[in-house]
């Protein structure tokens, strides 16, 4: 067949290309924007100009889509970890994530934590929303993402071997947060050996962020701990405290008496009017807790509301030492002996010139 035979057919078909593949290109290719504007206007000016737009409608749809999605994530975070309402504030709660545990800590105390882990987590979902609509926005401009991701992925890798010790702080200071072991206002003992005191810093909790703890001693010194290297933590003003004194009186003392002298005045106090709510529960004597040589401990423990403890125990140590002196309870005194011995013998002296030869 010749060449001449087959423009017909050829003619036949290209008069079979509808006007929108014309204007819009082939299925597929085509916009959705282009399409519709020349099906609704049948105008191929008005098609074409709607096809140059196409493309930064979708990116402007793309934008919006994500600054959508970053709200309703928001809300749906907050909600999630919002404290409970005042009227519930009794009972023991736990939020959606089920691992945290909002009983017993204060209203302030629970709202802010909640707004910290709300700001932390609507933070993550936001990086990561606006980081897959950038990658969208760039796929939609015709830029070539691998080259991007290849390049994204080394330096992660570079920058998660060059940051560890930030990233282990990151990660301890919010599971820190999540497990509310401790916040602004509390009396803590960090670092160092469980049981021991080297190494520990101990002091009032003055500000708690992701990275660090910033925490004063009595001394007024501020200590800036990083969370990563805090290995243990102990919280001396939590829930509740206690006040635990071992009163020492002389061996001799009747254990009954003393304990009935001391329990008296403690729970004189614990029915005192400027005292009453300080005090939780009813003091206990638990008995003798050392027995030496010369006296013996006797050991008082009073349940006391949070870092009101010291100032218990305070008071409670002028109220048991007048109350012992009035009952006649003796207390131990150091007894300190001495022995005396002969003296050493006197050299005895030479002649009156003698002394003079020697000179």
């Amino acid at each position: 067949m010749s060449a001449l035979a087959l423009l017909p057919a050829v003619a036949s078909v290209h008069s079979q290309v509808s006007p929108e593949t014309e204007v819009c290109g082939a299925r597929g290719e085509r916009s959705w924007l282009c399409s519709t504007v020349f099906r609704v206007s049948d105008n191929d000016r008005a098609a074409e100009i709607a096809d140059a737009f196409a493309k930064p409608v979708r990116v402007v749809l793309i934008l919006l889509v994500a600054w959508f999605v970053t709200h309703l994530v928001g809300r749906i975070i907050r909600r999630m970890v919002s404290a409970p309402s005042k009227a519930n504030n009794n009972k023991t709660k736990k939020s959606p994530f089920g691992f945290i545990d909002t009983g017993g800590v204060a209203s302030a105390r629970r709202a802010q934590r909640a707004k910290t882990m709300a700001d932390v987590l609507g933070r993550l979902a936001n990086a990561i929303i606006w980081g897959i609509a950038v990658l969208v926005v760039l796929g939609e401009l015709g830029i070539n993402l691998a080259p991007l991701i290849a390049g994204a992925g080394v330096l992660g890798i570079a920058l998660g071997f060059g940051a560890q010790t930030l990233v282990r702080d990151f990660l301890s200071g919010f599971f820190m947060l999540v497990e509310d072991q401790y916040g602004v206002g509390d009396v803590i003992d960090v670092g160092g050996t469980v049981g021991g005191t080297s190494g520990g810093v101990s002091g009032t909790v003055e500000g708690v962020s992701l990275r660090t703890t910033r925490l004063r001693d009595v001394e007024g010194v501020v200590w800036h701990v990083p969370n990563g290297e805090i290995k243990r933590v102990g919280n001396k003003s939590q829930q509740w405290s206690r006040a635990l004194l071992d009163i020492e009186v002389d061996r001799d003392t009747d254990v009954a008496s003393a304990t009935r002298v001391i329990k008296q005045t403690a729970d004189a106090m614990w029915g005192d009017e400027g005292w009453r709510d300080a005090i939780l529960t009813e003091p206990d004597v638990w008995g003798v807790e050392e027995l030496g040589a010369q006296s013996m401990k006797i050991r008082l423990v009073v349940q006391t509301i949070p870092l009101e403890q010291w100032r218990i125990a305070r008071e409670l140590r002028a109220r048991i030492k007048a109350a012992l002196d009035e009952a006649g309870v003796a207390t131990p005194r150091e007894t300190i002996t001495y022995r005396r011995v002969d003296p050493p013998p006197v050299a005895e002296e030479g002649p009156a010139g003698g002394a003079e030869g020697d000179r």
